[in-house]
């Protein structure tokens, strides 16, 4: 394991890392939240929105 010390928290690169995971994290959470929407939709769907659903 390697140690951080204060250096390495005040550098900008460690922070765009930080960013980046943090932004990655949260698109990965998005698409399953609208993966689980998509879901629910299709099973629930009544007749018209089954038609538009099965359009697209």
């Amino acid at each position: 394991m390697t140690k951080f010390d204060a250096k390495d928290i005040q550098d900008k690169r460690f922070w765009f890392v930080y960013f980046l995971i943090g932004w990655a994290a949260a698109l990965q959470r998005h698409m399953m939240w609208l993966q689980r929407q998509d879901s629910f939709k299709q099973k629930f769907a009544n007749g018209d929105e089954q038609e538009y659903l099965s359009q697209s």
